[in-house]
């Protein structure tokens, strides 16, 4: 267990739903009720505020970008071997994975976060700047159940926020990369 400003239980080989977002994408010192509301509903508040902010960066709604993340998800997966990918979306100022890590999170967020930000900051002009905000969420998933539940909320998170009408057409996600079948291994239950 690891503690910055949020608690973190790192696990190996069992499913866990990562979210991260872009520096700067929700407003600073914005109050935020999250003692009244259990975790789960709390990260959704927090995850609907991301999908309708106006203000904030944006950068992964450029497709270069936004594309170079969901190369680094999948070259993490398929070439390293650091977890094997579930779902993922990559929204524009947030992105969701759900993995079964092989490698402890420090070391796959560091890694996926770390390219990311270095190669999109050259894209964008901006190196030396922050890209990500330096905390990440993280659940373990508990079961089967569970488990459908995130991969079907990461896949749907596009069109609740309005960007597309079904998952399949929106390109940065395992529902609508065009090699996703190949990138994202099966489901719970044929893991057990």
């Amino acid at each position: 267990m690891h503690r910055r400003r949020l608690p973190h239980v790192y696990v190996t080989e069992h499913p866990v739903f990562l979210t991260w977002r872009l520096e700067g994408s929700l407003p600073r010192h914005r109050p935020f009720l999250s003692d009244t509301l259990c975790s789960g509903q709390a990260f959704a508040a927090l995850d609907r505020l991301l999908d309708e902010a106006r203000t904030g960066p944006t950068y992964l709604r450029q497709p270069a970008i936004a594309d170079l993340v969901v190369e680094a998800i999948r070259f993490n997966a398929d070439s390293i071997g650091h977890y094997a990918l579930h779902a993922f979306v990559v929204m524009p100022n947030h992105v969701h994975l759900l993995v079964t890590p092989a490698v402890a999170l420090p070391k796959l967020t560091k890694s996926l976060k770390g390219i990311t930000a270095k190669r999109a900051n050259a894209m964008l002009g901006s190196t030396g700047r922050s890209f990500w905000q330096a905390e990440s969420w993280d659940r373990v998933v508990r079961d089967g159940r569970e488990f459908g539940r995130i991969q079907n909320y990461i896949e749907q998170n596009p069109v609740r926020a309005g960007l597309v009408a079904q998952p399949s057409e929106y390109r940065w996600s395992s529902a609508g990369w065009p090699a996703r079948e190949a990138a994202c291994q099966p489901a719970w239950g044929a893991l057990r």
